[in-house]
């Protein structure tokens, strides 16, 4: 099953991309049966997971590159545990909403499909993979995809935007690759596997261990992506298309909590104790940072860029916890900020498509014109400031339960976030929803289109659901968590 989820998008890719011009129109159609048939392989890897088993499950595992002298092997290892699985719903179910609201692409539209599967593959294989080698493959595929999404469909500066997502991306991912090496030959014997990595002896060291740690979690804090690390994305937000946006705030970023969750925080658990404080004081400056730009803005898509900057300071805090409290908040805060803000860039893409203007000071009374749309963006906003009933709530209170014993300066900070994020989100749509109407926008179309109206209603759905009993995804979040939290006692 975990081959099937990785491979099958890149194989709908080329199927995709064998069409005839004349065929264009079928694209759209096998890329929603691929990420629609993902959507329900993962759940079905949901309803067979044992939540009372510990470590990975699900397995496949072979060899792949032998190096005898070198004394290491590169492994074909693909397995899920609890924080892999839940991401991995998050991203069958997001691509199958970028699918669907993507559904009127008119500019080559083969291409554009096949490259979105094509990431799909690129964020499965980060999910799955469990060895470093492989790991940093898949890493590395889904940078092409992404490039080409926002240079090619994107507006504004895009190839700008597009070259400044890529550079950032693959100087982190140097320094990645470096601290991978590092930490595969310093341990003994020499691995890439990432579980027998977590009990080998690392005495071996050929740089010190918290150097070898922050070489890797630069990589990830840039895909974060956290202050000062975070340029790149308002720009790659602003100038991407709305289903690019969704897949870049929803699933491309959790890549980076992930990964610093599954390699330097569980195969480093020592130095991740001594240097916890430096990471909550990064996490604070984030969340204040992140908020208090976004306050500054007048563009949506950037408001929200901003606004996913504060809220990845949220998931930071709540892993420099190092208790299973923090660490579970952590990662149910990257499943639901993933939905609730590939949420509010479908509302303002809707928008976006009917004004084709996403300056605030433009924008007014709409919810007289556009009720349907009104409510997805006030709902969506609302689960976005951590209303109770919404999704952002639970986490958001498991992240300051798990950090308030340890952390408290961080975490009243954290807590002065929220307010902030009260202030932009209802500026925000009083602003655009419930100002004086505009003669301008009295013709506009409401959402009455199914591949509009489907995937706004599901992301509710999950957003509600969530929040009224998250028992169902925490249980399966634990058991990833709880065995990576006794490592840290």
């Amino acid at each position: 099953m975990l081959t099937f989820l990785v491979f099958f998008p890149v194989v709908g890719a080329i199927l995709i991309m064998t069409l005839r011009r004349e065929d264009e129109r079928y694209a759209k159609v096998m890329a929603l049966c691929v990420t629609g048939t993902l959507l329900v392989v993962s759940l079905v890897l949901f309803g067979l997971f044992d939540r009372g088993q510990e470590g990975l499950q699900f397995t496949e595992h072979f060899r792949w590159i032998r190096e005898q002298d070198a004394g290491f092997d590169i492994q074909y290892f693909l397995g899920v545990d609890g924080l892999s699985l839940t991401m991995v719903i998050l991203t069958t179910f997001l691509f199958t909403v970028a699918v669907l609201i993507s559904w009127n692409v008119e500019k080559r539209p083969n291409e554009y499909f096949a490259w979105m599967l094509a990431l799909m593959t690129g964020v499965m294989g980060v999910f799955l993979a469990q060895d470093l080698i492989f790991f940093f493959l898949f890493w590395e595929v889904e940078l092409l995809p992404m490039y080409f999404l926002i240079s090619i469909w994107g507006s504004g500066r895009k190839e700008y935007s597009a070259m400044k997502f890529l550079l950032f991306t693959i100087a982190g991912s140097a320094l990645m690759l470096a601290g991978f090496l590092l930490l595969a030959f310093s341990a003994e014997p020499s691995t890439f596997d990432m579980v027998a990595l977590r009990q080998a002896d690392l005495s071996n060291v050929v740089l010190p261990l918290p150097a070898i740690f922050f070489l890797i979690f630069i990589g990830f804090a840039v895909k974060l992506p956290i202050f000062p690390l975070h340029t790149w994305l308002p720009d790659a937000h602003t100038d991407a298309p709305t289903a690019v946006s969704v897949i870049l705030a929803g699933v491309l970023l959790k890549m980076g909590g992930y990964g610093i969750l599954r390699i330097p925080i569980s195969i480093m658990p020592d130095t991740a104790q001594d240097y916890a404080v430096w990471l909550a004081s990064i996490a604070a400056a984030s969340i204040l940072y992140g908020a208090f730009m976004t306050l500054r803005q007048t563009d949506l898509k950037r408001l929200i860029a901003y606004s996913s900057v504060s809220h990845m300071g949220y998931v930071l805090l709540g892993i420099a916890a190092l208790g299973h409290v923090g660490m579970t908040g952590a990662t149910l805060q990257m499943f639901s900020h993933g939905v609730i803000t590939g949420l509010l860039f479908v509302m303002v893409g809707m928008i976006y498509d009917r004004t084709h203007t996403r300056d605030i000071n433009e924008l007014s009374g709409l919810a007289h014109h556009m009720p349907i749309i009104a409510t997805g963006m006030i709902l969506a906003g609302l689960a976005s400031l951590g209303l109770p009933a919404m999704s952002g709530f639970v986490a958001e209170l498991m992240v300051f339960l798990g950090a308030a014993d340890r952390f408290a300066a961080p975490t009243i900070i954290g807590v002065v976030g929220i307010l902030l994020s009260a202030g932009y989100v209802l500026w925000m749509v009083r602003r655009v929803m419930f100002g004086p109407k505009d003669p301008r926008w009295a013709e506009l179309p409401d959402a009455t289109s199914w591949w509009e109206q489907i995937p706004m209603a599901a992301m509710l759905a999950v957003i509600i659901a969530v929040g009224i009993y998250p028992a169902r995804l925490v249980d399966v979040i634990e058991q990833g968590i709880l065995p990576l939290a006794a490592r840290l006692l």
